[in-house]
């Protein structure tokens, strides 16, 4: 007796030709420069880029997953060649500012001043839990606090120095006063100058931290509180438990304006 042998299933054969969409996220930050491809809006690559070497590496990138649609938020005036190069080799560019279309309602009163790089955290926050007010709290070179509204509206928040900013700062606008890392012992009450002037950069932004959260659950009966940034695993176990982490907010956010304009 003859047995044919099993065919392959036609959706086997299809899902090899199916064309994922891909597109380049960039977040160039005062500090770093971060990168990530999605496929199907979903990340498949991350990359933390060096400083210097940021043109060639995206360049390399560009060349391994031939995105079709990338866009950029930048705060730092180093990202234009970089801008440059991205533009002439991905066939769909858009650089994020204050001013570019996304899907909620920016009522922010000088768009011009607007960092890019907030605007791409509330709509990331917004497309993850969009029936919910969502405080995007970022942990980087500046503290920024972002409330986007469950009405779609994103109107501003507050900026204050980071972690890093103020270690600097007391060594930069004192005499005696050392320059400290924010790598060592972390204690509440320091025994030595290092220990002091660390404790009260850490813990004066987990304070301040709370505080705000405090100060915006007298007008929001319910909201998220979302945490981001690069110094967020200093701070991620400190909080409360609704609190959310997500470092990739920024890059999430960029997707979602792309997809949007594109």
């Amino acid at each position: 007796m003859h047995i044919d042998k099993p065919k392959k299933s036609l959706l086997c054969v299809f899902a090899k030709h199916i064309h994922m969409p891909v597109n380049l996220c960039i977040d160039w930050g005062n500090t770093n420069v971060k990168a990530a491809i999605f496929e199907n809006d979903t990340i498949v690559k991350h990359y933390v880029l060096a400083q210097g070497h940021v043109t060639e590496e995206l360049s390399k990138i560009i060349e391994a997953y031939q995105p079709e649609k990338a866009a950029i938020s930048s705060v730092s005036d180093a990202s234009a060649l970089t801008e440059k190069l991205v533009a002439g080799k991905v066939a769909k560019y858009l650089k994020v500012d204050g001013h570019t279309r996304v899907p909620i309602n920016n009522a922010y009163a000088t768009p011009e001043t607007l960092g890019a790089d907030r605007l791409a955290m509330v709509v990331g926050a917004h497309h993850t839990f969009p029936d919910k007010d969502n405080l995007v709290i970022c942990l980087g070179t500046c503290i920024t606090y972002n409330m986007v509204q469950k009405t779609r509206t994103f109107r501003g928040g507050s900026i204050s120095p980071g972690m890093l900013m103020r270690l600097k700062a007391m060594h930069e606008f004192t005499d005696a006063l050392p320059e400290v890392s924010k790598d060592g012992d972390i204690r509440l009450m320091g025994y030595d100058t290092e220990t002091c002037i660390r404790s009260g950069a850490i813990y004066g932004v987990a304070c301040e931290i709370d505080g705000m959260i405090a100060a915006y659950e007298k007008n929001y009966a319910d909201f998220n509180v979302i945490l981001t940034g690069g110094d967020a695993p200093f701070f991620v176990d400190t909080f409360k438990s609704k609190i959310f982490a997500d470092p990739d907010l920024l890059l999430k956010g960029l997707n979602v304006i792309l997809n949007y304009n594109v």
